[in-house]
C-alpha cells in the first residue's frame, strides 16, 4: 500500500511538473524555452507587450519583426549579427541588397532591449529578443504559437557578403533557393512551411518587377503569373520608378496570418518569383503547397515546428558569444 501510494505522488508530481524540453542546435549548443525563468522572469512578457503595443499602432510590424528573424538566422546563425551598425571592424548587414530600404523594425528590438536591460541588466541577448518577437508577431497576427528555446547569444561581428549570399532573392530559381535552405539544415517542408509568412506583409515593385515586363530577358511578362493580377500590379509597378511602392504579399488578408498565401499560388498569383516557383518548379513542393491551402491547421502546425528548427542554426552558446548592452553594436572590451 505504502509503496502504491508513492507511486501516486510520484505520478502526480510529475504531471504537475514544468516541462522543461530542450532542444540541441546543429552545432551542438543547447537551446531550452525555460532559459531565463531564474535569470529574467519576466522576459517574455516584456517582449510580447512592446510588440503588441507597437502592431496594434502598425500591423504591418508584424511582418516585419518575423522577416529580421529570418534575415538574422540565415547569415551566421541567429546571433544578432544583422542588428550591428557599422563600426570599426564592422561592415552592416543593413547594406545588403536583401536589407537595405527593407529591413524595418530595429526600433521595436531597441525599445524591448531597453526595458529588458532596466528588468535585468545584460542578461537577455538581442538574438533571443529576435527568436520571441518573430513567434509573439505571428501569433498576434493571428497565427500559431509555439515554444522558443532560448539561451542563444550575440556575435560580436557581422557579414555583409553573407547577406548578400546566403539570404534567398526574390528572384531566385526554385533550386538556388532549396539549395539555400538546404545549407542551413533545412529541408523543403520548411522551405515551403516558412515561406507561408508572406502572408503578412509587403514587397516592393523593385522585387517583383521583371515578372511584370521581362521576365525572361524576352522583354515579355511572366507566363505564370495570372494575366488579370498583372494589369493590377502594373497600374502602381511601372517599367521605370515607383521601386518602393508598396504591394501586399497577400492580396486577400494582408494582415491575418493564414493559408490564404497558398490558396493564392494555386491561382497563379503569388506576388514574388520565389512564391510562385513553389507551384510550378517541384511536384513535391506543389504537393505541399496543395495540402497547406487545403489545411490550415497543417500548416500552423509545419510552420511552427520550421521556425523552431530555424532558430536552432548555428547559436552562439555558453562562453561564446556575449549579451549586447545595447542591439546595435558590441560590446566594449
Amino acid at each position: 500500500m505504502a509503496q502504491s501510494m508513492s507511486f501516486f505522488f510520484l505520478i502526480a508530481l510529475l504531471a504537475f511538473a514544468p516541462i522543461c524540453f530542450s532542444f540541441k542546435s546543429n552545432n551542438g549548443g543547447y537551446l531550452y524555452p525555460q532559459y531565463y525563468y531564474k535569470s529574467c522572469p519576466k522576459a517574455q512578457e516584456i517582449v510580447k507587450s512592446v510588440v503588441a503595443k507597437v502592431v496594434a499602432k502598425e500591423a504591418r510590424m508584424a511582418a516585419s519583426l518575423l522577416r529580421l528573424h529570418f534575415h538574422d538566422c540565415f547569415v551566421k546563425g541567429c546571433d544578432a549579427s544583422l542588428l550591428l551598425d557599422s563600426s570599426r571592424g564592422i561592415i552592416t548587414e543593413k547594406r545588403s541588397n536583401p536589407n537595405r530600404n527593407s529591413a524595418r523594425g530595429f526600433e521595436v528590438i531597441d525599445e524591448i532591449k531597453s526595458a529588458l536591460e532596466k528588468e535585468c541588466p545584460q542578461t537577455v541577448s538581442c538574438a533571443d529578443i529576435l527568436a520571441l518577437a518573430a513567434r509573439d508577431s505571428t501569433v498576434l497576427a493571428g497565427g500559431p504559437n509555439w515554444e522558443v528555446p532560448l539561451g542563444r547569444r550575440d556575435s560580436r561581428g557581422a557579414s555583409l557578403s553573407g547577406s548578400n549570399n546566403d539570404i534567398p532573392a526574390p528572384n531566385n530559381t526554385f533550386n538556388t533557393i532549396l539549395t539555400k535552405f538546404k545549407r542551413q539544415g533545412l529541408d523543403l517542408v520548411d522551405l515551403v512551411a516558412l515561406s507561408g509568412s508572406h502572408t503578412i506583409g509587403n514587397s516592393r515593385c523593385t522585387s517583383f518587377r521583371q515578372r511584370l515586363y521581362n521576365q525572361s530577358g524576352n522583354s515579355k511578362p511572366d507566363s505564370t503569373l495570372d494575366q488579370s493580377y498583372a494589369a493590377q500590379l502594373r497600374n502602381r509597378c511601372p517599367k521605370s520608378g515607383g521601386d518602393q511602392n508598396l504591394f501586399f504579399l497577400d492580396f486577400v488578408s494582408p494582415t491575418k496570418f493564414d493559408n490564404s498565401y497558398f490558396k493564392n499560388l494555386l491561382a497563379s498569383k503569388g506576388l514574388l518569383n520565389s512564391d510562385q516557383v513553389l507551384t510550378t518548379k517541384s511536384q513535391a513542393s506543389l504537393a505541399l503547397v496543395k495540402q497547406y491551402a487545403e489545411n490550415n491547421a497543417l500548416f500552423f502546425d509545419h510552420f511552427a515546428k520550421s521556425m523552431v528548427k530555424m532558430g536552432n542554426i548555428s547559436p552562439l552558446t555558453g562562453s561564446r558569444g556575449e549579451i549586447r548592452k545595447t542591439c546595435r553594436k558590441i560590446n566594449s572590451s
